[in-house]
This record gives C-alpha cells, structure tokens and sequence, in this order.
C-alpha cells in the first residue's frame, strides 16, 4: 500500500477536525463526554447499534435496561425475553445470544460484569480482548474503549470510511481493518474522539453516500474530491 502519514497529510487531518468540531460540536450519541457509559454498558449498546441508527439502538438499550434490574438479570434471563425488549434494534435473535454470552464469559471470567479492568491493559491488549468475543469486531471494540474508557484507539464506520478517502486521508479502496491502522498513525491520540464523532456527523448531514451537499460543505477548499465534482466553482463563486 502506497500510503504514509506525511506532514503534509497530519496537517490536513488536524485542519480537518478544527473546522468540523467548530461545525458541528458533536459528541457521542445521546451523551457527552462528561457522562460516559460504564464499558459494559457502551459495549452492549454497540452491540445493538449494529445495522441499524443510533435512535433505534438507544430505544432498545433504554428497553433492556428498563426491564432488567441488572447486567446479571439480563445474563440469566430467558433469551426471548432479552430479544423482546431489544426488538427495536433488529436483528434481535443474533443480538440477544451474543449480548448473553458476553455477560456471562465475564462473570465467569472476572468474578462479577465488568470491564474496568480494560483500562490496566495497553490499548491493543484491550482492543484484541474485547475481538475474542463473537460479534465484536474492530470498530465495535475501539467504540467501547475510547467512549467509555478513554483510551486510545479510532473507530472507522462506513461515514468514517468514505469521508476519509474521499478527503484524501485514506487510500482509495481501502478497507475497514486496515484503515484504523492507517488513521491512528495519522492523527496524533487526543484528536481521536473529536476527529470520530464529527466525520460521522459531517457524513451524515453532508457528505453522503448518495448526493453528497458538497456546495454547503465547510471543507470543500480541503476535499480533492469534492472540488473534482463542481466544487471549484462552489469555492471560488
């Protein structure tokens, strides 16, 4: 892969998350940062939130809790009662087994349903810890750690993903997996949340997939592919 993080680019990155955070002032979903989820928690309502958008997903985490006193009721309750009350989420017949298998391997393996514990390991062990468990796979894993826990790695969603590539800061083509490797080495670790949450909010409410607004974009100037499209004109008027 012909990619390498030149400063040419590590300034782009940083120029980038100024002007999207001054943008946006996004944060996590539902919450700010001041009010982080214990990592049990944000490990289960990533699990929800796959496939489906984030309104769903918290009705769904706010229905499991509701209901269950506990993580340990929800690990021993019966299984169509966890995948009723996390039905607005989809796909909870594969959602509720896994959510259950989790919390018990836990309170098997730590005594109790924790996940504290991650916070003394270094951010790859924790990363690959939290891959062992069926459905969990990078992104959900870098979710969890530096939403909850604050440590160090970047999550790459589909927005995360084509906005990258699309400014030029991942390769054209590029994979998911490969594209954490690629973004952690770009972006220096405290611009990791703010660089996350408001891509996502600019590949939302700008940059789309389909009929992207690149004439409203605050970064048109920065984006080779947008300008490629029309965009000069959109700059220069």
């Amino acid at each position: 892969m012909d990619w390498f993080p030149t400063l040419e680019l590590r300034r782009l990155a940083h120029e980038v998350t100024t002007r999207l955070q001054a943008e946006y002032h996004a944060d996590t979903p539902h919450r700010t940062t001041d009010e982080r989820l214990p990592a049990v928690d944000e490990l289960v309502l990533t699990v929800l939130s796959q496939s489906t958008n984030d309104r769903n997903s918290w009705r769904g985490f706010e229905a499991l809790r509701a209901r269950f006193a506990s993580w340990d009721a929800v690990a021993d309750a019966p299984e169509g009662a966890v995948e009723e009350a996390i039905r607005p989420c989809g796909l909870s017949r594969q959602k509720a087994p896994r959510i259950q298998a989790m919390l018990h391997r836990l309170r098997e393996e730590q005594g109790t349903i924790t996940l504290d514990f991650l916070a003394d390991l270094a951010p790859d062990a924790a990363r690959d810890y939290l891959m062992t468990f069926r459905g969990v796979g990078r992104k959900t894993a870098s979710c969890v750690l530096l939403f909850a826990l604050d440590i160090p790695c970047m999550p790459v969603d589909t927005h995360v993903l084509r906005v990258g590539q699309r400014l030029g800061l991942l390769p054209e083509g590029i994979a998911a997996d490969p594209a954490h490797d690629l973004l952690e080495a770009l972006l220096p670790e405290e611009l990791y949340f703010p660089f996350h949450v408001n891509i996502i909010a600019h590949g939302r409410h700008l940059c789309q997939s389909q009929r992207p607004r690149c004439e409203a974009c605050p970064i048109l100037d920065l984006c080779p592919w947008g300008r490629g499209r029309g965009g000069r004109e959109w700059v220069t008027g």
